[in-house]
């Protein structure tokens, strides 16, 4: 913790001013002198923000890194997602998860989950969906769209299931970025990221601000941090993607699970209770006073 200083070191560090300012007498007294007070009537002027940029170095990278993953007919990944979470005592805990991804476009997905709470496994075959438990033995399957995005959308519209990496395995990664594009400029480089040599790119739009590592012969992503916009409490979420393999043979059998076979099948949809149509939440209790 930083302290602040003690009365004895204020002691000391008055009279070394004043041992300063008797070493002083000689020099201009001017420079002493208070500034000359504004005319009456005028306000200091504010320093003007910054105008909004989008440097051509940053959009350049962020094409280059997006059209390498579009153009990849499958992919193997590991990404590991470290995100914040309010304590109850203010400062935020992190928690990690690893995720395992499996691409292989334009209509098989697999991800296979584990960290810090239950492991979780997700299998798309271009036909049907699969959200599987393993630790709880539960299986919910519904029927998918027929591209990676559709079912992308749909797996999180239908049982809230989303994926972190999701703009990375988008069709046009790029796509997701401009749109609400407002700010993007070149950072510099890193040499400590990824084992390699990264471009270091910032960006936002009205919803989040990035800083993403990206890949300087291989213009592939290594690392992003993001803060929410409308986050009151400025959390912080970064991803680490590593071990990466582009174009590889994908055995057909990856995009389903023989456990799931015995597994107990329960509805795929979202976690958070809904109400019946036409039915309105209950009303909110009072806070119960200290004597309750």
């Amino acid at each position: 913790m930083i302290r602040g200083p003690s009365r004895s070191w204020s002691r000391l560090l008055a009279l070394a001013v004043l041992l300063a300012a008797a070493g002083a007498g000689a020099q201009d007294t001017r420079q002493a002198l208070p500034p000359k007070p504004a005319k009456r009537g005028t306000l200091p002027q504010k320093a003007k923000a910054p105008e909004p940029v989008l440097e051509s170095k940053a959009i350049d990278l962020l094409k280059a890194a997006s059209s390498r993953l579009a153009a990849a007919h499958s992919m193997r990944f590991t990404a590991v997602i470290f995100y914040e979470n309010p304590s109850l005592l203010g400062p935020p805990l992190i928690y990690t998860t690893t995720s395992e991804v499996t691409v292989q476009r334009p209509d098989k997905l697999r991800v296979i989950t584990s960290g810090d709470g239950p492991p979780s496994e997700f299998y798309y075959d271009g036909k049907t969906m699969m959200a599987l438990a393993p630790t709880e033995n539960l299986v919910a399957v519904a029927d998918a769209p027929p591209t990676i995005d559709a079912a992308l959308k749909a797996a999180y519209d239908n049982a809230a299931i989303y994926f972190p990496f999701s703009d990375v395995i988008v069709a046009d990664p790029y796509q997701d970025i401009a749109d609400g594009l407002k700010v993007a400029f070149y950072i510099g480089q890193s040499h400590v990221i990824g084992g390699t040599t990264t471009d270091m790119v910032a960006y936002a739009n009205d919803d989040v601000f990035v800083q993403v590592w990206i890949g300087a012969e291989d213009h592939l992503p290594r690392m992003l941090r993001a803060v929410y916009r409308n986050d009151p409490a400025q959390l912080r979420h970064q991803m680490e993607l590593s071990g990466w393999q582009l174009d590889l043979a994908v055995p057909a059998d990856t995009f389903g699970s023989p456990s799931a076979s015995s597994a107990k099948h329960i509805e795929f949809g979202r976690p958070d209770p809904q109400l019946p149509a036409g039915e309105k939440p209950p009303a909110r209790h009072k806070k119960p006073s200290k004597s309750q």
